[in-house]
């Protein structure tokens, strides 16, 4: 469980973030929308300890993100590509990371060989260092990474960007059956509203750092986002 209280973010005495009380349950699927400069990065930077609260504060599972590392080892992310290792290839940033989760390289290949699919062929033994990669394949490996260790909290900051419209539908059946199947707790951000409402059973709107509208989706949720929106 995540909850956000009393939480702000100030800069330069401007407010970018300001949500008085916010919890997301254990295993549900939370999509967060918004204009640019909505705050939605802001938030997830918060919850991952990445910049300090102006007010309040965040807690995973009952620990204050800012205050105990305790969160660390069930709770993985992807933000951007300044998560990668640039020097390093696809495959010994998997490695890297499988060792941090406890996992040796015979675990990894394990794991990667469920994502072929994903990597269509482009990402492992390709003899290529992370930063030589396209932003699309650079995300593909960011946002495999951040699924190994079978983590309970994962974060992902606009996943569908830069990827190809085959690797998007994909992508979202992958991060549909994951909710199901292992019962994490799932946080995306998407300026497409279409990919957040398919993959998300609960979306919040951010508006100048605020939440406006927190929707359990539906039939009608689409239709009802593109109107907010349209306006």
């Amino acid at each position: 469980m995540i909850k956000a209280t009393e939480l702000s973010k100030k800069y330069g005495g401007v407010t970018v973030l300001n949500i008085t009380d916010l919890e997301i349950l254990k295993g549900q699927s939370f999509g967060l929308v918004g204009n640019n400069g909505a705050g939605k990065t802001t938030f997830f930077n918060l919850v991952l300890d990445l910049i300090n609260p102006t007010t309040g504060n965040v807690t995973n599972h009952e620990i204050q993100v800012n205050k105990s590392e305790d969160w660390k080892p069930f709770t993985s992310s992807f933000i951007d590509e300044s998560f990668l290792i640039g020097y390093l290839t696809p495959e010994e940033y998997f490695y890297f990371i499988g060792e941090l989760r406890g996992m040796n390289k015979a675990d990894i290949d394990s794991f990667l060989a469920q994502f072929d699919e994903i990597f269509n062929s482009e990402i492992l033994n390709k003899k290529k260092y992370l930063r030589d990669l396209s932003k699309g394949n650079q995300k593909k490996v960011g946002i495999i990474a951040a699924l190994i260790g079978h983590p309970e909290v994962i974060v992902l900051d606009e996943p569908f960007a830069n990827l190809d419209p085959t690797t998007q539908i994909r992508l979202k059946k992958l991060l549909k059956d994951l909710t199901i199947s292992t019962n994490a707790t799932l946080l995306i951000s998407s300026h497409d509203l279409g990919h957040v409402t398919e993959v998300c059973d609960r979306i919040v709107v951010l508006e100048k750092g605020e939440i406006v509208k927190d929707l359990k989706t539906s039939a009608e949720t689409l239709q009802e986002l593109e109107a907010y929106f349209s306006v």
